[in-house]
């Protein structure tokens, strides 16, 4: 069952159809989904965030650049990593002019805390609880909570006062034939510190396990929750 299913449970239904199949995909149906298209506007609050943003980049966890029509693709692979864990990852990938900028992440249930982890970067070495919301009108709502660090043996949750908030609003436009998503990161401190908004036309595709791409996959997985 999807990670999403299971976490929404009887809410999934109210979903858009095409909001389910998107988040259907599960290491049991083998459902993977490749979209393509452009970020109107991608912002950040200036040069108080932009050291943030930098150290972002070398985990592939948000960047200093900003720009209109900006070209972007999401790729979203389900399957089961090495703990046996129901994983997704969301790899999503910003095509500027003279840079390609990565903001990766892999989600994964907790069954012990019934909640779905986000592990942001591609080393999961930030574990963020998320909550998920169905709309009204069959869009869904994405927000970040409590956040973990993960490096060896240290472990500790991340103060608010340094915490990136994010906020994620998805839903399908029948009129264009395609998604539109827009997403905020705030901060208690300094208030509102990068974010984009765009649209994306969707492929959805069988993949075996074996076939998904290897940078789909975090360089290490991270057992702790």
């Amino acid at each position: 069952m999807s990670i999403y299913k299971k976490y929404l449970g009887s809410d999934f239904e109210k979903l858009h159809p095409k909001m389910q199949q998107r988040f259907s995909m599960s290491s049991e149906n083998g459902l993977a989904m490749i979209g393509t298209g452009k970020m109107d506007r991608i912002w950040n609050a200036g040069f108080h965030v932009l050291p943030f943003l930098h150290f972002g980049t070398r985990r592939n966890i948000m960047f200093p650049e900003s720009g209109k029509n900006i070209p972007f693709s999401i790729e979203n692979y389900a399957y089961k990593d090495r703990f046996g864990r129901e994983t997704v990852t969301w790899i999503r990938q910003f095509h500027f002019a003279k840079k390609k900028r990565h903001f990766d992440a892999t989600m994964i249930f907790s069954e012990k805390e019934n909640r779905i982890v986000d592990y942001l970067g591609n080393k999961q070495h930030l574990a963020v609880d998320i909550d998920m919301k169905v709309n009204p009108d069959g869009s869904v709502t994405i927000q970040s909570g409590d956040q973990r660090f993960y490096e060896g043996p240290a472990a500790f949750k991340f103060p608010e006062m340094f915490s990136g908030n994010a906020e994620v609003n998805e839903f399908y436009d029948e009129a264009a034939d395609l998604f539109r998503i827009s997403v905020k990161v705030s901060n208690q401190t300094f208030g509102d510190i990068f974010g984009y908004n765009g649209y994306f036309k969707a492929e959805f595709k069988q993949v075996k396990p074996e076939e998904i791409p290897a940078y789909a996959r975090p360089l290490r997985e991270e057992n702790r929750e």
